[in-house]
């Protein structure tokens, strides 16, 4: 999963991507307003952790833009403004949740999966297709009855295509969720995490189908979910 966190207090944002860097989820971290709205217009994130107070363009601008622009990307707002007309006023502006600071990193972590998991339709905690289950509090993948152990990499490719099971996953989508800025990831890598997950669910009645053109394909290959 990649987040993009826009915090201008630098320590806040640099303890926020660390500490969800060790539940498995990527970020991108900016300091201003501006920065913000020009990497929402160019890169491809799951959710954004927003803040309001911010210098060379405020959060609700952003905001502002990014919803005037037909993007639907989930929008946790993280901030001091915590009266009921600053929640009102995100909330009217398009921002998906509300959390005042001070916040447990617990808690935001737990809000960003809630709204992940609703953009894809998956609004239980546990995700299925097959005999694969998902817990995304846990973060533990089950194939049958036995735990499936897959590596950091393996993780985020099958949950990005088991959050969308069904409908084909494109590679450079996979590439983003694998790395932030700082840390790319090429394609013919993402195909090296495919061959392993597909060796891995061999013998089951999973298969990741390659669409020409389009991506990855999870699906059960009798057709039932």
């Amino acid at each position: 999963m990649r987040l993009l966190i826009v915090e201008d207090t630098p320590q806040l944002a640099r303890a926020l991507a660390e500490g969800l860097k060790k539940s498995g989820l990527v970020a991108d971290v900016v300091g201003d307003g501006l920065h913000a709205d020009q990497l929402l217009r160019s890169e491809r994130f799951d959710a954004v952790l927003l803040d309001l107070s911010l210098p060379r363009l405020d959060g609700l601008e952003v905001l502002r833009r990014l919803r005037a622009r037909g993007d639907d990307v989930p929008v946790l707002v993280l901030t001091a403004r915590g009266s009921t007309l600053d929640r009102v006023q995100g909330l009217n502006e398009g921002a998906d949740d509300y959390l005042a600071k001070p916040f447990e990193l617990a808690e935001v972590e737990a809000r960003i999966k809630a709204l992940v998991r609703r953009r894809y339709g998956r609004p239980t905690p546990v995700l299925q297709l097959g005999p694969l289950r998902y817990d995304t509090v846990s973060r533990r993948y089950q194939l049958g009855e036995a735990p499936l152990e897959v590596t950091p990499r393996e993780h985020a490719v099958l949950e990005a295509l088991l959050l969308k099971a069904g409908q084909p996953v494109a590679k450079q989508a996979l590439c983003d969720r694998l790395c932030n800025l700082d840390d790319a990831v090429t394609p013919d890598a993402v195909e090296i995490y495919v061959h392993r997950l597909r060796k891995k669910l061999a013998g089951s009645t999973l298969a990741i189908r390659t669409l020409r053109g389009l991506g990855y394909l999870l699906e059960t290959e009798v057709g039932d979910a």
